[in-house]
């Protein structure tokens, strides 16, 4: 439907959708990006819930204020990489090069944000690959196709047809979160559910699932906030 902007100090855009499967109005707020969304059943006038979203506005402004900022990836900053914090520092470099604890970044703070991201993009290939190639070969399951996406909603997807999808920031966590997530994709192959099988076969592949999903309830908003994207005055 697009999206609503509500007058004020600051003004708040809201993110209108419809919905077959909703009964009523809902009015959401992200804690993880402060996102606000209104949701219509689909045959509800847009004009009744823009009343219903004005006469929440305190409501809304008061979930936002609780939302925890972003924190900006920028030279001379840190980053979360498995779990341990690296530093970004600019170096003489033509791409990023992981020295220590440092990650070395080419000297443009512009593009440095995009150019962590880039890292922790190729390293989760490479690592989740492997947690997911020897979940399935543990299981003895084939994977369809695997790809790595930026989600919000999820951390990790399993299709009917075998495709698993899995977010690049896993990389970020300890790596025995990046497994856990992994294994439990993996395990859809033989469960498409959560039932006590499903769990049954996500215990076998991975022992420690139960530490993994608390972790991920405690820290995973954390790694959702880290932003990417280059300061303005720093990309002009």
């Amino acid at each position: 439907m697009g999206e609503h902007v509500l007058p004020g100090d600051p003004p708040l855009t809201v993110a209108l959708r419809r919905s077959d499967r909703a009964r009523r109005i809902t009015l959401r707020v992200s804690h993880r990006d402060g996102r606000v969304t209104l949701t219509l059943p689909r045959r509800t006038p847009e004009r009744e819930g823009l009343a219903f979203l004005q006469e929440r506005e305190d409501w809304v402004r008061g979930h936002l204020g609780r939302v925890a900022p972003p924190r900006a990836v920028r030279l001379g900053g840190t980053l979360p990489y498995l779990g341990r914090e690296i530093a970004l520092q600019a170096a003489r470099v033509r791409s990023p090069r992981l020295t220590g604890d440092t990650l070395l970044l080419p000297g443009d703070a512009g593009r440095a944000p995009a150019r962590a991201m880039a890292f922790l993009k190729a390293r989760a290939r490479d690592l989740l690959s492997e947690a997911v190639d020897r979940h399935a070969a543990a299981l003895g399951r084939p994977v369809a196709r695997l790809s790595f996406r930026d989600t919000r909603s999820r951390w990790g997807s399993c299709s009917s047809r075998g495709d698993i999808m899995l977010s690049w920031r896993l990389v970020m966590a300890p790596p025995e979160i990046g497994d856990y997530v992994a294994a439990h994709e993996v395990a859809h192959l033989a469960e498409m559910n959560h039932s006590p099988a499903f769990w049954a076969v996500c215990a076998r592949l991975c022992p420690g699932h139960r530490a993994a999903r608390d972790w991920l309830r405690l820290n995973g908003d954390a790694l959702q906030r880290i932003d990417f994207t280059a300061p303005p005055e720093a990309a002009a």
